[in-house]
């Protein structure tokens, strides 16, 4: 069952690898292949399941993901029906949710909406049908290396296009579902927001106790995220299957004692039997509020087998049960896969199982404890250096405290909370409050803890590493009769090295992120780092500093910052200025405003060489101001190119950079002035600075239209390329001695066939 269940999981890999689609009409080579080969030699039946694999994952995505919204609907205004699935999340002034679209005017095409509603939103219920305009668009998100893939995300989610909501007067509800997932769903909210109101409105860890609850985790901040992760604790905030677990030993537990002490049902159905239908059904009700996540299917398949050989009195090995387990999460959902949590759920089991089998003797509670938590933490660090570019070192001996803390203390109470409130809200809220100051308790130590020297390691490890280190790892956690383990370490050693682009001296590396309406650059030499512009704030918790620029320094290795400039303080340029400092060293600022980035001013004349390549600020002039006229004007000249960034610099500040840079001005290769606005590049400034090569950055759509028509039409009179972020993600581009190369922007060299 093992082999089947990773040929099977190979087939659906391959299939969510691709960059596009395949047509469903392929389909039809699988039952052939399987008549064929089903009873043939083992190779071609792990063959027919990878196929199945393959196939199955792209039927699902056909046919029950539905296809992504038609390119004539993007930014149009639809009046659209559909019926709110899973729970609102409200933050801030924005109120979000998934809509399944029932209608759309004017089309056939349903399907899934991830819905922004801005302002004071209603009340909004799991379950409610609603009409309302919205503007709809494509799935799209920032595409740069290291970087989060938000359509992957709304993929994995099922959500098909995004929108916000146009005519918040005109949106009116227009009745319920009655469908049994709504009724979970409304139940799953009402105890979240019961919760809320229990708790004191300071109270800091509500979210947590929602986590653990109802799966809610919109309400955990990002500063308790942060510490979470960085103690290897953030796994407790899943309903994992250790919490379901011990959620169905409880029930076991209670009508076995029960069952005993009632002789006449023992002696019809002895208790041990008669306790499994209890035990599954507490687990059902635990993984629903859960809203049935990969962990949880994971736990409930693995109850299921190891109920039912309990129930049959037979045994189970433990591969194959987590092979079980592993088959039916791919047939119940396909894109599971895609979730880091997949994979970090059935690798944390894996790993324990691996530790504990074959084991004999006495290992003593306290040992065997320290064991697993040990394993499991060592065992993840190759994962999670990999999918999250970061692993903590103290992990094993925060979880030592916080797993059974959590599990037998925290969990129960929030559940007894959530039983309560069926009966009397006061009792509920007494049992809440408990959970909450048990929380609060434990808070300390993880603080404690993650401030310890080391604690916690950022590093990107490449994707190829992962591979030799698990098996590393694999030999290197086996049992004492394994000879030389320590061996196993060695085969750990790549993915501890950090990634390091071979770039010559004298050459450079520009790369221009992928960071919406704004701008974020990154020039990097032999041994410096260069970071120009940081990209806007989106928000109070999102901004490009520390979704894009800090995630892509980590994945080229580069974890500190030589120099930062930033060409003017508007906010799509500096919005992420301050995440970029707290998340990284940085060596010294150059801005136009020193209040606010401490360091020095940037002005003309500024000179500097790293490696072999000369840096040099045009403009402006001293004591001029910090507004687009006034950005910082930076040259970037090798024996093989230059490149010119050039800020938001237009009107004034191009007259009197063309009269005093003169000649300096030329390069090869131009970032658009002001992303491309009509009056930011006019047929004298780009004469004088006649390059070969120009970039773009701006966001998909923006509302200002960049880059304008004017701007495309003087590129294309000339023969000068133009590439834009919006439609290739990071563009990357090196300068060697030898040339200048163009690589293939970040969305096309990472596309996937969800990727607009």
């Amino acid at each position: 069952m093992a082999l089947r269940a990773w040929a099977f999981l190979a087939g659906v890999w391959w299939l969510h690898g691709l960059g596009h689609l395949p047509s469903p009409a392929w389909g039809v080579l699988w039952l052939p292949l399987v008549l064929l080969f089903y009873r043939g030699p083992l190779p071609l039946r792990l063959l027919v399941w990878g196929l199945s694999g393959f196939f199955w994952a792209l039927i699902h995505t056909h046919w029950m993901v539905g296809p992504p919204l038609p390119a004539e609907l993007a930014g149009s205004d639809r009046r659209v029906t559909g019926i709110i699935h899973g729970l609102p999340e409200s933050q801030g002034r924005v109120t979000r949710f998934t809509l399944k679209a029932t209608s759309v005017q004017g089309t056939d095409w349903r399907g899934r909406v991830r819905v922004g509603w801005y302002g004071d939103a209603p009340n909004l219920a799991p379950g409610e049908r609603w009409r309302m305009t919205l503007r709809l668009r494509p799935p799209g998100g920032l595409r740069n290396p290291g970087g989060f893939d938000y359509e992957g995300w709304l993929f994995r989610k099922g959500d098909r296009a995004t929108a916000y909501v146009r005519d918040a007067d005109s949106a009116h509800r227009i009745g319920y579902s009655g469908a049994p997932v709504h009724g979970v769903n409304r139940l799953r909210g009402a105890l979240a927001a019961g919760i809320d109101k229990a708790l004191d409105p300071q109270a800091p860890f509500a979210g947590i106790l929602q986590a653990l609850a109802v799966g809610e985790r919109s309400g955990i901040g990002p500063e308790q995220w942060d510490l979470l992760i960085a103690t290897g604790t953030n796994h407790l905030m899943a309903i994992s299957g250790l919490h379901v677990g011990l959620t169905a030993a409880l029930g076991y537990a209670l009508v076995l004692a029960l069952w005993r002490r009632l002789p006449p049902l023992a002696l019809r159905l002895p208790a041990q039997r008669a306790a499994v239908p209890a035990a599954l059904a507490c687990a059902l009700a635990y993984a629903a509020l859960a809203g049935f996540s990969v962990p949880t299917q994971r736990a409930l398949v693995m109850l299921l087998v190891a109920l039912g050989a309990l129930w049959w009195q037979r045994t189970q090995r433990p591969l194959q049960t987590l092979s079980l387990a592993l088959l039916a999460v791919l047939l119940l959902d396909p894109r599971s896969l895609l979730a880091p949590g997949f994979w970090l759920s059935f690798a944390a089991v894996g790993v324990i199982l691996y530790v504990l089998a074959g084991r004999t003797g006495p290992a003593g509670g306290g040992r065997a404890w320290w064991r697993v938590q040990w394993a499991a933490g060592l065992g993840l660090l190759p994962l999670t250096l990999v999918l999250f570019q970061q692993g903590s070192l103290i992990s094993p001996l925060a979880n030592l405290v916080a797993v059974p803390w959590m599990s037998f203390v925290v969990v129960p109470l929030a559940l007894a909370g959530a039983a309560l409130s069926a009966v009397s809200m006061p009792l509920a809220a007494w049992a809440w409050n408990l959970a909450h100051d048990a929380v609060a308790l434990l808070w300390p130590l993880l603080e404690f803890l993650v401030a310890l020297p080391g604690a916690h390691w950022r590093h990107a490890a490449p994707a190829w590493t992962l591979v030799p280190a698990l098996l590393g790892m694999f030999w290197f956690l086996g049992p004492r009769g394994l000879p030389a383990r320590w061996l196993g370490l060695l085969l750990i050693l790549p993915l501890l090295w950090p990634p390091r682009a071979e770039i010559p001296e004298g050459g450079f590396r520009l790369t221009l992120l992928d960071v919406g309406q704004g701008l974020a650059a990154v020039v990097r030499t032999r041994e410096h780092t260069l970071v120009y512009d940081t990209g806007p704030r989106f928000g109070p918790r999102f901004d490009a500093g520390e979704a894009a620029v800090v995630p892509y320094l980590y994945q080229v290795g580069r974890p500190r910052v030589d120099r930062l400039v930033i060409s003017h303080g508007d906010l799509d340029h500096a919005g992420g200025a301050a995440s970029l400092r707290a998340l990284l060293p940085v060596t010294e600022i150059l801005s136009r405003d020193v209040s606010r980035f401490p360091g020095r001013a940037c002005r003309a004349g500024e000179r500097w060489s790293w490696d072999g390549v000369a840096f040099t600020v045009l403009h402006p002039p001293p004591d001029w101001g910090d507004d687009n006229v006034s950005s910082c004007v930076l040259r970037v000249h090798g024996p093989g190119g230059s490149v010119l960034l050039p800020g938001d610099v237009e009107g004034l500040g191009q007259a009197v950079l063309l009269r005093r840079a003169g000649e300096a001005l030329k390069a090869d290769v131009l970032v658009l002035p002001h992303h491309g606005a009509g009056g930011a590049l006019p047929a004298a400034f780009l004469d004088a600075v006649s390059p070969r090569l120009a970039l773009v950055s701006r966001g998909f759509g923006n509302r200002a239209g960049h880059p304008h028509p004017a701007v495309r039409a003087r590129l294309r009179d000339r023969g000068i390329p133009l590439l834009d972020t919006a439609r290739s993600g990071a563009l990357r581009v090196d300068v060697s001695p030898r040339g200048i190369r163009v690589a293939p922007g970040y969305r096309h060299a990472a596309r996937r066939h969800w990727h607009r």
